[in-house]
């Protein structure tokens, strides 16, 4: 894995931060943090690229990138050089803030809570118990406000350099999975799978895009249920399909990409499978033709939804869609539907430069579960496919 060192990405989103507030008509957003080493906020990867000890505002107007942080943390901040003013403190950082605030007096101040986006959702309960505290005898108290919008635009618009790296994250994983063509054979357990993808990963020195234990997922036959669980001693079989969902995080960002396999000749595809796959293959491309900034998450997911129906196939339980950047799911518009446990987030607005993946799959009767998963990049005339769709099964023999 290659360490960043030279913050060039945290600070374009910083800039990209202030002027996405003139946008909303936000006048600071307030990231309020301590020991970020144990509760890390979601944006702070985005905005400062390492730890803070103590508490610690990061302050963002339309004009000004502001750091009240403890005096042993000042110099590793300042070599960043991603903020203009840098203010140390010792006893206490409450007479700074409140110095800091006066000084902007902002009338909307957005701070990192959120109901629907779990990345946007970085602030404790007691960081906001002590945030009250020190500004009760303050007008600032009564204008504080969601950061939601704000930092899902943030997170969701990439930059030029972050779908760089991207796109490198995509290409590492198709070329693990066409590794995995010619090493994959009948008669192997979902584990020896598994490590010979790791093998793939520690060679390309990449890390997996989540949690190790199921990155990648290895389902291999008819009845094990996909899902986030790791590999079995479960064997591959002939005549059986083989199920991978499977990315990578290269210098910070991820792909994430689901292929399926057949062990056997194309004639030997059941039509069962066969138009499993095609459905699912086809229910993708519709919702890709059919996306463009503007839509709004749940049409894009009601297109694929309705073609899975009218296919004679229930739907699938999972939204068609998620955000993929910094982490695999990376908050932000959802293309899903209006479920309670997806919030608001299906009713967000997909704009250029967000990067989703598009994802489902259809049971069959005998063979188990079929799904894809690709990765598309928005762009002004609708959208760009990063990864190369898969278009048929992929045969072994």
């Amino acid at each position: 894995m290659v360490i960043e060192m030279s913050f060039t990405i945290e600070k374009s989103k910083a800039e990209q931060a202030c002027k996405i507030l003139k946008e909303q008509d936000i006048d600071a957003w307030f990231v309020w943090v301590r020991e970020t080493s144990q509760m890390a906020d979601p944006v702070l990867e985005l905005i400062l690229g390492g730890d803070l000890t103590w508490q610690s505002a990061l302050i963002f107007t339309e004009d000004e990138k502001i750091a009240i942080v403890g005096n042993f943390d000042k110099d590793g901040v300042e070599s960043k050089g991603i903020y203009d003013t840098i203010i140390p403190y010792t006893a206490s950082i409450r007479e700074e803030l409140v110095k800091q605030l006066t000084r902007k007096d902002p009338k909307k101040i957005a701070i990192n809570y959120s109901m629907n986006d779990v990345a946007a959702d970085g602030l404790s309960v007691g960081m906001h118990m002590l945030l009250q505290d020190y500004l009760k005898n303050t007008p600032y108290l009564n204008r504080l406000m969601s950061a939601e919008n704000h930092i899902q635009k943030l997170r969701g618009r990439k930059t030029a350099e972050e779908v760089s790296r991207i796109r490198k994250a995509v290409k590492i994983t198709e070329d693990i999975f066409e590794r995995a063509t010619k090493f994959v054979k009948v008669g192997q357990t979902e584990i020896e799978i598994y490590d010979f993808f790791h093998r793939c990963m520690n060679d390309l020195k990449v890390i997996s895009a989540w949690d190790v234990d199921h990155c990648p997922a290895v389902d291999a036959g008819p009845y094990k249920q996909f899902g986030h669980t790791g590999p079995t001693d479960n064997k591959t079989k002939n005549g059986h399909l083989l199920h991978f969902d499977f990315g990578v995080k290269y210098k910070g960002y991820c792909s994430d990409i689901q292929r399926m396999f057949f062990f056997g000749d194309t004639k030997d595809i059941p039509s069962e499978v066969q138009d499993a796959f095609e459905t699912v293959r086809d229910g993708i491309q519709a919702a890709a033709k059919w996306i463009r900034p503007g839509a709004v998450g749940y049409e894009v997911d009601n297109i694929a939804r309705d073609f899975v129906k009218a296919a004679g196939y229930e739907e699938y339980q999972h939204a068609l869609g998620h955000q993929l950047g910094r982490l695999a799911h990376d908050g932000g518009t959802l293309l899903g539907p209006k479920w309670e446990r997806y919030g608001e987030s299906p009713m967000g607005v997909v704009e250029v430069g967000n990067v989703f993946t598009l994802e489902f799959y259809v049971t069959t009767e005998h063979y188990g579960q079929v799904s894809l998963e690709e990765d598309i990049l928005i762009t002004r005339q609708g959208c760009e496919f990063l990864s190369k769709p898969q278009e048929e099964l992929i045969c072994i023999n």
